[in-house]
């Protein structure tokens, strides 16, 4: 190979090889097939398209060689298991989608593909994205790439261990309530939730639509902002994403000299916060001080009300969106039903883990008639105040930091005989998504045992060149 893959792993590094015609988009390819080859006990992927890579690279080689090749030609990208690909399985890793194809690409893998991007395949993640670990899984549980015996976070695992293994140069998630950000903090990659509306979610399964957002997972925030410029914009197909105008972040990633931050003093006061995550997030915010930016600690008393909102609102979402997996349709359906109401209740117990059941029945729960105004309303009330709470920050202040995780990245199967723990390590990624906002977490040191620590950046809404400025700046600070 005419690159060294140590060195020249991100796309940005890669690109003007690639537009020089140093090297090929094959050998580019043939180089993340290896390492797919080389680290298959990580279970990151779920189906790799090796021929059908390879042969689009040889067609983008020679638009490359005509000046005809697109704004993403020759970057290596992997899909979270919950993305559309025209005539490829989906399944969100879960085997009540056994043996579907999809019809259609999703919006985001259409604009990819028209960029000249090479889809290698699509990864493994927590089934339906319920989960923080990516151990709820159809294909097995997703290892960390620094340590085996440790997750890789969720629901995104199986795409933040593909980035941190080179196996590809992005991958794209999907994000309800840090399953992007979470994961780039285990992984110590750069991880990006943009502002919901920002992307169109035309194509990806829904967790929970209110809250789901495709998110992006790289080495580097250029590597970001080169891949948010292509997918973001509006789309006829889906409603919900904002008729704004696209910016060029990449050429937008200019810093300013002063920023004013706030950082959130209930985030790090938290008992249940690793000291080694908290000393570097202070270490990060001095680093901000020195350089001239104001850093002001924030008193904010509805930080323990985002995760309880957070997980009332989307299990009762996604308690409605699953409702469409009843075996009739597509998918998996039970070989022992007899009666129509048999086909239903044996192909969804076979067919949804314990965890995707286990949040469908508390989402109708907290939606049935004696239930929803004591629990459902009160958190569409509660998610209301905790957004305006945020806006409020946010018109005073450019961003808010806190952490991204409570602790670094924990053993694989520490939560079988206390599930409910973990939903307490998305304390801090559901914020956002609770208020809609854009997030990026961006490495910020190890720990004693060498695991990433991520640091958490919310910007206001529809800023994502500010965000991915001030993001770029902190990798200059800390030397990223």
């Amino acid at each position: 190979m005419r690159f060294n893959l140590d060195h020249d792993y991100t796309y940005s590094a890669l690109c003007s090889l690639l537009m020089d015609q140093k090297i090929t988009v094959k050998e580019v390819v043939l180089q993340c097939l290896q390492q797919i080859r080389a680290h298959q006990s990580l279970n990151a992927f779920a189906r790799v398209y090796e021929e059908e890579v390879l042969a689009q690279s040889d067609e983008i080689n020679q638009k490359i060689k005509e000046a005809k090749g697109g704004s993403l030609a020759g970057m290596v990208v992997g899909l979270k298991d919950m993305i559309a690909y025209k005539g490829h399985p989906l399944q969100a890793a879960s085997k009540i989608l056994t043996h579907y194809i999809s019809p259609f690409n999703a919006t985001v893998t259409e604009r990819l593909l028209a960029a000249d991007a090479s889809i290698i395949g699509h990864q493994n993640c927590d089934e339906f994205g319920m989960g923080s670990s990516s151990e709820n899984s159809i294909f097995g549980p997703v290892c960390n790439p620094l340590d085996q015996t440790r997750v890789a976070g969720g629901s995104s695992g199986g795409s933040a261990a593909a980035v941190k293994a080179k196996m590809c140069q992005v991958s794209m998630g999907t994000d309800t309530g840090g399953s992007v950000r979470q994961p780039a903090a285990f992984c110590g990659l750069v991880g990006l939730k943009p502002t919901y509306g920002r992307i169109s979610r035309h194509g990806l399964v829904s967790y929970a639509s209110s809250f789901d957002t495709a998110g992006i997972l790289a080495h580097s925030v250029e590597d970001c902002a080169r891949v948010l410029s292509v997918i973001a914009g509006p789309d006829g197909l889906d409603s919900t994403v904002a008729p704004k105008k696209v910016p060029d972040y990449l050429e937008e990633l200019n810093p300013l000299t002063h920023y004013n931050i706030a950082y959130l003093e209930e985030a790090l006061t938290n008992d249940a916060l690793q000291p080694e995550i908290k000393q570097n997030t202070l270490t990060a915010l001095a680093a901000f001080r020195k350089a001239g930016h104001q850093v002001d600690g924030i008193h904010f008393e509805w930080l323990k009300y985002a995760l309880p909102t957070y997980y009332t609102l989307v299990n009762a979402e996604a308690s409605t969106n699953l409702a469409c997996y009843d075996g009739m349709r597509y998918g998996h359906r039970s070989s022992n039903a007899t009666t129509l109401e048999e086909v239903y209740l044996k192909t969804r117990t076979e067919g949804f883990s314990r965890e995707v059941k286990k949040r469908i029945m508390v989402g109708t729960f907290v939606l049935s008639v004696s239930q929803s105004k004591s629990h459902y309303v009160k958190a569409l009330h509660a998610r209301a105040l905790i957004k305006r709470a945020m806006e409020d920050i946010l018109n005073r202040y450019d961003f808010i930091i806190l952490p991204t995780t409570i602790t670094t990245a924990f053993l694989r199967d520490s939560f079988v005989a206390n599930p409910l723990a973990m939903y307490w390590g998305d304390l801090y990624t559901v914020l956002a998504s609770v208020a809609g906002l854009p997030a990026i977490s961006v490495p910020n040191g190890v720990d004693s045992q060498q695991l990433p620590i991520g640091m958490q950046i919310i910007g206001n809404h529809f800023q994502e060149e500010k965000l991915l400025s001030f993001a770029h700046l902190f990798e200059q600070l800390s030397g990223a």
